[in-house]
């Protein structure tokens, strides 16, 4: 897949204006709002699935 997931609010600022940055290679966004650069990254899956209990733990 070569399509980039793109953010939809800037994490620092929530501002909707955002564009690609090439520089910070792949994932890599700036806000012009706040003039600052991200990086969106997979960190991966989680093992125990996504049935959760109310405290946020895995159900056994």
């Amino acid at each position: 897949m070569t399509e980039r997931a793109a953010p939809f609010f800037c994490p620092y600022c929530g501002e909707e204006d955002l564009f690609p940055n090439a520089e910070a290679g792949h994932g890599g966004w700036e806000c012009a709002a706040c003039n600052r650069a991200f990086r969106l990254s997979f960190v991966g899956l989680l093992a125990r699935g996504l049935d959760r209990r109310d405290d946020g733990g895995a159900v056994t």
